[in-house]
């Protein structure tokens, strides 16, 4: 099947997912650029960025897609003790470029390099500045950073990107922090792209990929949270999130 090569126009329209190849999965088109109005038109239409150096800027829609409840995330007994001992803290959106940089940096087991280019890097730090992209940050008692995610926001929908640890859980508090402040603002639903065993066992689960392209597109269609989340988010305590069920 032919790849599509996209134009110079960042508003120009993406083929449609169907087209995507099942081998390797999901790859939908290639070239294009990371600006901004690029991005949000790729997100929108159920496809993210994901190339490495030295290749082309590809596009991917992968079958099935793998999401995570906001309300579904699932806290372990062991997690839950943790919590509750924990003097950790989150905030959002105050430190995404060192959010972004840890992530590049944080080896991944069956990855040579990271896909986090600095082209990548500078894409979604734009992205951030103009209140589309987000982080989570985790919090040690000496206000360290042992954990955090980022992602787009795009009105109810929050694409997930990528997350790191410094310290153990610190990811997982990361996006348990994330879950509860998506499911206060009606936003019920994180894309993770691919599957993995580690997001199953927090409460991912795959969905057809026409099913995503659906309730994606009509959740980014509704208000969401605008701006910067640094307000909204404010100061959580790990601890605070031990609770069994998301308020």
């Amino acid at each position: 099947m032919h790849l599509t090569e996209l134009d110079d126009d960042p508003a120009s329209p993406f083929p449609p997912v169907e087209r995507a190849l099942r081998e390797p999965d999901g790859l939908l088109a290639w070239g294009g650029d990371l600006s901004v109005p690029r991005l949000l038109n790729a997100y929108r239409h159920g496809c993210f960025p994901w190339f490495s150096e030295g290749q082309p800027l590809l596009w991917w829609a992968p079958d099935p897609r793998m999401v995570l409840p906001s309300d579904g995330f699932h806290v372990s007994r062991s997690l839950r003790r943790f919590l509750r001992r924990s003097d950790w803290t989150l905030r959002a959106d105050c430190r995404f470029d060192a959010v972004i940089s840890h992530c590049a940096d944080t080896p991944r087991r069956g990855q040579d390099g990271t896909w986090i280019l600095p082209s990548m890097a500078t894409a979604y730090r734009r992205m951030h500045a103009r209140g589309h992209a987000h982080s989570v940050e985790v919090y040690d008692r000496d206000d360290c950073l042992v954990g955090g995610i980022y992602g787009i926001a795009i009105g109810r929908m929050f694409f997930g990107e990528s997350m790191f640890s410094l310290s153990d859980n610190g990811s997982k508090v990361a996006l348990l922090g994330l879950c509860r402040f998506l499911h206060r603002n009606a936003m019920p639903m994180l894309d993770c792209q691919m599957h993995t065993a580690h997001l199953e066992s927090l409460g991912a689960r795959t969905l057809p990929r026409e099913r995503f392209i659906r309730e994606s597109r009509a959740l980014c269609a509704l208000p969401g949270p605008p701006g910067s989340w640094q307000d909204g988010f404010g100061h959580v305590t790990a601890a605070g999130l031990s609770d069994s069920e998301p308020r």
